[in-house]
């Protein structure tokens, strides 16, 4: 996952709203948002390389998402899958916080990660250096940077999802399928506009996109993720390696 919005409204009878795009190699092999078959109660994408998933939600109430940050020759030299962190902790029962205090992170390739419930949510990224913190009520945004860096695609999904929730407030019935395609900007940025994060220029520009359609990667599915009252929504688009849509999943859950 390389671009997640989320407004927090915790004393709001919508709490959460998240649109997200998951941008992987396109090798390697995932299934589509689907409830999990090992009574697990999880809901999520799944990764059939090393077994666990970049977002998903509990039927507990559970829901977490990370991204990686894009940095090199960080981490250590045989790290620990990151989608086993979204697993683990949709499988846990301890708090937010406990959870995440119990948690070593060296383990781990840099990488950034929100956990939830219905009244708390939690960030926590493991490079330069361990920062975890409660989040306040807000508009947020994280790609392969931290918490609320100011890449240009950034900028822009936090403006379109404020103009989304305008939206949703002069007409309920928005599909939440609108939500899962709210980060859509394919065009690049201009150089004098990207980050420098070790990539060559050419990849750093492809990256500089929302929806990334390079070759052999790109965006493989767009997520949104709604919290009403006692209810949580989550929907799927896959895309395919020429960036047509798939498939949309969506699933109810009574909290």
């Amino acid at each position: 996952m390389c671009l997640i919005v989320f407004d927090w409204q915790p004393k709001q009878s919508q709490w959460l709203t998240l649109s997200a795009n998951r941008d992987e190699f396109f090798q390697r092999p995932a299934l589509p948002l689907a409830e999990w078959d090992d009574a697990s109660g999880i809901i999520a994408g799944r990764d059939l390389e090393q077994g666990g998933t970049w977002l998903g939600i509990s039927r507990s109430g559970r829901f977490a998402a990370l991204t990686n940050i894009r940095v090199m020759n960080a981490g250590p030299e045989h790290p620990v899958s990151r989608g086993h962190l979204v697993l683990d902790y949709l499988k846990s029962n301890l708090a937010p916080e406990a959870w995440l205090n119990s948690l070593t992170t060296s383990a781990y390739a840099p990488f950034n990660l929100i956990v939830g419930t219905t009244d708390s949510l939690f960030y926590l990224r493991n490079h330069p250096d361990r920062y975890q913190t409660e989040l306040k009520p807000g508009l947020y945004v994280v790609s392969n940077a931290q918490l609320d860096t100011p890449w240009p695609k950034a900028i822009l999904a936090k403006q379109q999802l404020a103009t989304w929730r305008e939206q949703q407030s002069q007409d309920s019935n928005i599909p939440l399928s609108s939500l899962t395609k709210l980060l859509s900007r394919h065009e690049i940025y201009p150089d004098l506009e990207l980050p420098n994060t070790g990539v060559p220029l050419a990849w750093e520009r492809l990256l500089s996109a929302q929806f990334i359609h390079a070759p052999g990667y790109g965006t493989r599915s767009s997520t949104a993720l709604v919290g009403q009252k006692n209810t949580l929504h989550i929907a799927e688009t896959t895309w395919n390696a020429k960036g047509n849509e798939q498939q949309t999943e969506q699933f109810s859950v009574i909290l």
